[in-house]
């Protein structure tokens, strides 16, 4: 059975999408301390899979792209839940 048919009732139902590039702990300090143009460095690296969520659950692996003025992800991997 295709995972269409298989998902067929639920089709219309609408989820959550988050594309998380990685997230970081700051103190309150840490944040009211924030200008425009403060870098906030984060633990990956520029150009590696960011994280897909659907509903709340990992279900892919993504790269950011371009395209035409903005911008979007690419899935790149399914993760082992999803697959």
């Amino acid at each position: 059975m295709s995972l269409v048919k298989k998902f067929e009732p639920y089709l219309d139902m609408t989820l959550q999408v988050e594309a998380v590039l990685d997230e970081k702990t700051m103190t309150i300090y840490e944040i009211l301390a924030l200008e425009e143009g403060t870098v906030i460095k984060l633990n990956r690296s520029a150009g590696e899979n960011i994280d897909l969520f659907v509903g709340g659950v990992q279900a892919a692996f993504a790269e950011v792209v371009i395209i035409d003025d903005s911008m979007g992800v690419r899935v790149t991997d399914l993760t082992a839940e999803a697959s």
